[in-house]
């Protein structure tokens, strides 16, 4: 599956954002996909994912509330909508998908990675 993330940018503290994934090839392989976010000498931790047969979600403690994860299964995009951004979400945001649905928070659990995009909060 090849993923490709767009929406990222500058933005001040508390503003929005929506960041997109849009899978192609052997897309009926995958069944979780997944935001994921790494920032200059820190591993990369999850945001938040979402199943594709149910749209079951799941989100990290520090974005619940703020951030909304779904998906258009017709156009094969999963999205994120980022509201009341902090200067701590400031990061490299990648998309990643997995053909697993058993462990959705967890990194090693998919397969296939989006180049990342940047996000910068400012304060």
């Amino acid at each position: 599956v090849q993923l490709q993330a767009s929406g990222g940018g500058l933005v001040q503290a508390g503003g929005s954002l929506r960041l997109s994934c849009a899978a192609s090839g052997r897309t009926f392989r995958t069944y979780l996909t997944g935001w994921f976010r790494q920032v200059p000498g820190k591993e990369r931790e999850f945001v938040a994912s979402i199943k594709w047969n149910t749209g079951k979600t799941y989100y990290a403690d520090s974005v619940k509330g703020r951030f909304t994860i779904s998906r258009d299964n017709a156009k094969n995009t999963v999205s994120l909508e980022m509201n009341g951004l902090k200067p701590e979400d400031t990061a490299v945001y990648y998309c990643a998908a997995a053909s697993r649905t058993t462990f959705p928070t967890t990194r090693s659990n998919y397969d296939d990675w989006g180049q990342g995009t940047q996000v910068t909060v400012s304060s």
